[in-house]
């Protein structure tokens, strides 16, 4: 095999490396949770799932060990869903730079989930089932910040390690 006919077949192997491949993911994820701030995501709805869910257990819980779940669920969700959106904005902003971990990178991937955060609850406030609030906005905040901040732990610590 010759150079030139193996450098063809890595490059059909090749991931691209357009703005598509990096910002599609984070764009998926946003248009996913706009979806789930219908009604059809309401607290109501998912909390009738959820006790349907739990009646399967072996023993019995009382209808404020459910609400408490179902509160700890739901919040974790946002904290979850929000860190893996700054996590995936933050790769898009990145793109294919070798670099180290950027402060404007991560900046940039506040400012949008932030934004997104506000937006979300705002649309929330023009459902039947749902409300806005401002907490869910903050918790959402808080869920990418400490994912950025973990992301960026973590580069400082390889770095550190390639260091030494």
């Amino acid at each position: 095999m010759n150079a030139s006919s193996e450098s063809v077949s890595n490059s059909a192997f090749r991931i691209p490396h357009s703005a598509l491949f990096y910002f599609a993911p984070p764009l998926l994820s946003m248009a996913a949770m706009f979806f789930f701030s219908t009604d059809s995501f309401s607290a109501t709805n998912t909390g009738s799932r959820l006790a349907w869910l739990l009646s399967f257990l072996p023993f019995q819980l009382s209808a404020s060990s459910i609400e408490w779940i179902h509160f700890l669920i739901r919040k974790g969700a946002h904290f979850t869903e929000y860190g893996v959106l700054a996590l995936l904005w933050l790769r898009a902003f990145r793109g294919n730079h070798a670099a180290r971990w950027q402060l404007r990178w991560g900046l940039w991937a506040f400012a949008v989930i932030a934004a997104w955060a506000l937006l979300d609850e705002w649309h929330q406030s023009f459902t039947a089932s749902r409300t806005g609030s401002i907490y869910d906005s903050l918790l959402d905040m808080s869920g990418g910040l400490t994912a950025l901040f973990g992301s960026w732990l973590f580069g400082r610590r390889k770095a550190t390690r390639e260091f030494l």
